[in-house]
């Protein structure tokens, strides 16, 4: 099964940026990584509380 990967643009404040970069650095990742790690997160608590996410019906 192969994965598509997208991509995705982000607008935020220099200083957000390098905290983050430390952040994730700290965890041994890189920040995409980090951010992946936490949309996952993220994601997976939105679905225990409302249910999964019918990827059919989501934009």
């Amino acid at each position: 099964m192969t994965t598509k990967i997208s991509k995705f643009t982000i607008r935020v404040e220099d200083d957000t940026l390098k905290r983050f970069r430390y952040v994730a650095e700290y965890n041994a990742r890189s920040a995409n990584r980090e951010l992946e790690v936490l949309m996952k997160r993220h994601i997976a608590k939105f679905e225990k509380e409302h249910g999964e996410i019918d990827l059919d019906s989501a934009n």
